[in-house]
């Protein structure tokens, strides 16, 4: 694990446990805010940290929403490998409390009376109240509360956890197919981090503005899928949906293990009221926070039903004031003087400084896929099979690039075999036409930075993707300079997903990416959004700082099988997250741009 994400934990814990002891929200909200900003910053900590000096504390501060006292403890941690806070609320917090913050329904308020006034300090001794009844006593602890509590723990002991993307957009999207159809139904949507294009999703929002409330809540709490209903009213229901389907080629699920399943709550929205509450329930909270605060310095209150004058009095809207914005995002938006802005984007990371909506990458945008595997290593389509499919889906261009040697778990290729694949390929691309067929290969960088084919077959290749497979839990530095290479050789165009992780899965490698990103704009080399929702690496904030960087970006989808062309979706989403303009993804060019920049490098 890297320091970011050791410093991430941290502060992401010291949140928790000042919840828990419930001392001051306001340090809870900046530690949580501190763990958010950590986790996605693209430079090792511990670096600057080494290499400042006694302006260590100034670097840091310079970090968006990095107070001096939270660098004092990024500088404690890198140098004492320690925070002492932490220890110090870890010592007054029994350690199983902790955990239960995972059970849904128990947020730190409740666990606080469980501790002081029950006597709950772990998840056996919660089973204990509950089976014992004493639990009852407990203020807001009634018969439906606790049935619904036991039925949460249930759930949790199946090894409930934060859904990848890729699991939970098909479920929002079969709900909301589902609820069209009920009666009375005007407008429906998803929001929340789903709308967002989040990587990993901890429930799907359900917006529905409808004629008929009771018809709707009706058919979402009765479908199928709905394992628990948790709570059953007239404008709101939440219910816990079993997810099916596939777990993808790395095992998201284990044989014979049950489904994961989701929150998934219903929210009925008045008309009038659409816009505000999209905008509303998508987020962020850090988003909404600045949104807020920009409404009242306006004289203006901001709720999910609209954009009112602020007159020192509660709930607007149930006091018959009129809104000033309601009916649209887009009214929202510029009642408050500000473009509109795209869901990924709202994140509070400098959004609301635009002065227009920027250009960000479409799926339409897409017109190459340029990581893809056949029959020949891993994948389940023989070349023909894939061009065809990639023609389809409007391509002009497909490269095959199946597995090198050193994979042999997927079957990767001997030079003898990949001389023979490449003749295939070319064959393939003579006769089959309206698209270009390109020969290429997922070549190992190992685990010294060297590639796994030799110079003299890398250059018959048309694209090279230089991907890390193994060795993913090196150090940050040795992980830098192990890139660092493949991104100097002269004969690599894309770097697959950098660091190797899966999504609740493998963490990866940690390199110094904006190291990275520089030596890739510096060489003309594209970092890889490999779109799979197991992977999405590089990720969001990655994206960003590449960005920022001017490095080139592909998105592909890493074809395995037909339906990994599905994926490109979350790819997209994700670089939009990080703020990608179409012209800075290679996938985009138009075909005699983009072989002039592939043929560039022979």
């Amino acid at each position: 694990m890297s320091v970011n994400a050791e410093l991430a934990a941290a502060f992401g814990e010291i949140a928790k446990l000042i919840e828990i002891l419930g001392q001051d929200k306001f340090r809870a909200i900046a530690h949580d805010k501190a763990s958010r900003i950590i986790e996605a910053y693209p430079t090792d900590l511990k670096t600057i940290v080494a290499g400042s000096g006694a302006d260590a504390r100034k670097r840091l501060t310079e970090i968006e929403g990095v107070g001096p006292k939270i660098a004092d403890k990024i500088i404690e941690y890198c140098t004492k490998g320690r925070v002492q806070e932490l220890d110090e609320l870890r010592a007054e917090v029994p350690a199983g409390l902790l955990p239960l913050m995972q059970i849904p329904g128990l947020g730190p308020k409740t666990l606080h009376a469980l501790w002081k006034e029950g006597g709950v300090k772990d998840l056996a001794g919660l089973k204990k109240a509950i089976e014992s009844g004493r639990i009852l006593e407990l203020p807001r602890m009634g018969e439906k509360s606790v049935q619904k509590l036991k039925e949460s723990i249930a759930l949790a002991e199946q090894g409930e956890t934060r859904l990848p993307l890729g699991m939970a957009m098909p479920i929002a999207e079969a709900i909301v197919a589902k609820l069209r159809s009920a009666k009375g139904v005007e407008r429906i949507a998803f929001a929340g981090s789903l709308r967002r294009g989040k990587e990993t999703i901890g429930d799907i929002d359900i917006l529905v503005s409808t004629s008929d409330p009771d018809a709707v809540g009706a058919v979402f709490r009765g479908a199928d899928d709905v394992v628990q209903v948790i709570s059953a009213g007239e404008t709101r229901s939440s219910v816990r949906v079993r997810i099916g389907g596939d777990a993808g080629r790395w095992g998201a699920l284990q044989e014979g293990q049950a489904g994961p399943s989701i929150q998934v709550d219903l929210k009925i929205i008045p008309e009038a009221s659409w816009g505000a509450a999209l905008y509303y329930f998508t987020g962020s909270k850090d988003h909404n926070v600045a949104v807020r605060q920009r409404s009242l310095d306006r004289g203006w209150t901001l709720n999910e039903y609209g954009l009112f004058e602020d007159d020192g009095k509660a709930e607007p809207h149930k006091r018959g004031l009129k809104p000033i914005a309601s009916r649209t995002e887009d009214d929202i938006f510029k009642a408050l003087g500000l473009p509109f802005i795209p869901p990924e984007l709202r994140e509070n990371r400098g959004e609301l400084s635009l002065k227009s909506t920027p250009r960000l990458v479409e799926v339409g945008d897409v017109r190459a896929e340029l990581h893809a595997h056949t029959t020949e290593s891993d994948g389940e389509l023989i070349i023909e099979e894939l061009a065809r499919e990639a023609k389809h889906r409007g391509f002009h261009t497909i490269a095959v690039t199946d597995h090198s040697k050193s994979s042999v778990i997927a079957g990767g290729l001997t030079p003898e075999r990949l001389r023979e694949h490449i003749k295939a390929v070319r064959a393939a691309d003579a006769w089959i036409e309206g698209i270009s067929i390109l020969p290429g290969s997922e070549v190992d960088i190992l685990s010294d930075g060297s590639l796994d084919y030799d110079d003299e077959l890398l250059a018959q290749l048309d694209v090279v993707v230089a991907s890390p497979h193994a060795a993913l839990s090196q150090d940050p530095a040795t992980a830098t300079r192990r890139l660092l290479r493949a991104i100097e050789h002269p004969m690599v165009h894309i770097i697959g997903h950098p660091t190797g992780r899966l999504i609740n899965r493998r963490a990866g490698l940690a390199p110094d990416m904006a190291e990275l990103f520089a030596a890739a704009k510096a060489h003309n080399v594209a970092m890889e959004i490999n779109a799979h929702w197991m992977r999405l690496d590089l990720r969001d904030h990655h994206v960003r700082a590449a960005v920022e960087a001017g490095c080139l970006i592909a998105i592909d989808c890493d074809v395995h099988a037909v339906d990994d062309f599905d994926c490109l979706r979350y790819g997209v989403m994700t670089g939009r997250r990080g703020w990608l303009p179409p012209e800075q993804c290679i996938n985009t060019w138009d075909k005699k741009k983009l072989h002039a920049w592939l043929r560039s490098k022979r």
